[in-house]
C-alpha cells in the first residue's frame, strides 16, 4: 500500500497541467514518488527525503503507482529498474508516450550501460547505482524538482498563449500566421484579397489580443504555440 495516500489522477501531463486556482502552499509543495519493490529501500528513501523536508509517497510496483490517485504537485520520480511486472524503464516509456514529462531518477542495483543509455536518452535526470550516497541522491532529487517546476511554468506560459490565440477570429489567425512568416502587409493583403489598411487593422488587433508589444515578440509567441496550431490550414 502507498505510504502516503494521494488524491488526483497520475495521468498528469506537464503540457496540460493547470495552475492551481489560488496559491496553495500545500499543492505547491514538492512530492517525490518512490517506486521500488524492496520495502526497506522504500522506507529508507522516504525517511531520507522527509529528513530534509521533502514529502514522499511510496509504491511497491509501477502498477500500484499507475492505479493511484495523486495530488497535482511538482516533484519527481525515483524508480527502481527491475521490479515484478513492468520495469522502471517500461514505466518511463509509458509516461513519455502519454506526454507525462515528470522528471525521473533511476536507482538500481542491476544497471548496465545499455539501460543507462536508454534511460538518459528518454530524458531521465540521473541513473544511479545502489548503494548511493545520500547527498548524491538528494542532489539528483533537487535537480528533478527544479526541472519539474520549470516545465510547469513553461506549460502555463504556453497555455496562456493558446488561450489568447483561441480568441482570435479566423481572419486574425490568418494574419498572424502570415506575419510570423515575416511577410509585409502589402504581401498579405495581395494574397488574401483585402486592402493593406484592413491588414493593418487586423494586425493591430492580433498584437493587442496576444498581448505582444512588437512584431518580434509576436513571432516568438507564434513559435511557442503547439505545432498542431501552427500547422492548421487557413479556412
Amino acid at each position: 500500500m502507498p505510504t502516503n495516500a494521494p488524491s488526483a489522477s497520475f495521468a498528469w501531463s506537464t503540457a496540460a497541467a493547470p495552475r492551481p486556482a489560488k496559491a496553495d502552499l500545500e499543492t505547491d509543495r514538492p512530492l517525490v514518488l518512490i517506486v521500488d519493490d524492496d520495502e526497506d529501500v522504500r522506507f529508507a528513501l522516504r525517511e531520507l527525503l522527509l529528513s530534509v523536508g521533502i514529502d514522499a509517497s511510496c509504491f511497491a510496483s509501477t502498477r500500484e503507482l499507475l492505479h493511484a490517485d495523486l495530488e497535482d504537485r511538482p516533484g519527481c520520480l525515483i524508480l527502481d529498474v527491475r521490479m515484478p511486472g513492468a520495469s522502471g524503464l517500461d514505466l518511463q516509456q509509458h509516461l513519455v508516450v502519454n506526454g507525462n514529462r515528470r522528471p525521473i531518477i533511476f536507482l538500481t542495483g542491476h544497471g548496465d550501460i545499455a539501460m543507462t543509455v536508454q534511460a538518459m536518452k528518454a530524458g531521465a535526470v540521473e541513473f544511479l547505482t545502489k548503494p548511493v550516497r545520500d547527498q548524491t541522491l538528494l542532489d539528483a532529487v533537487t535537480a528533478g524538482i527544479e526541472k519539474d517546476i520549470s516545465l510547469r511554468a513553461a506549460a502555463r506560459h504556453i497555455k496562456q498563449h493558446v488561450d489568447r490565440y483561441t480568441k482570435l477570429t479566423p481572419r486574425e489567425r490568418e494574419i498572424l500566421r502570415e506575419a510570423a512568416k515575416g511577410r509585409l502587409n502589402k504581401q498579405i493583403a495581395f494574397d488574401l484579397g483585402i486592402s493593406e489598411v484592413t491588414v493593418k487593422l487586423h494586425r493591430g488587433s492580433v498584437t493587442r489580443k496576444m498581448q505582444a508589444t512588437s512584431i518580434g515578440q509576436l513571432i516568438r509567441i507564434w513559435e511557442l504555440l503547439p505545432a498542431g496550431i501552427r500547422e492548421e490550414k487557413s479556412p
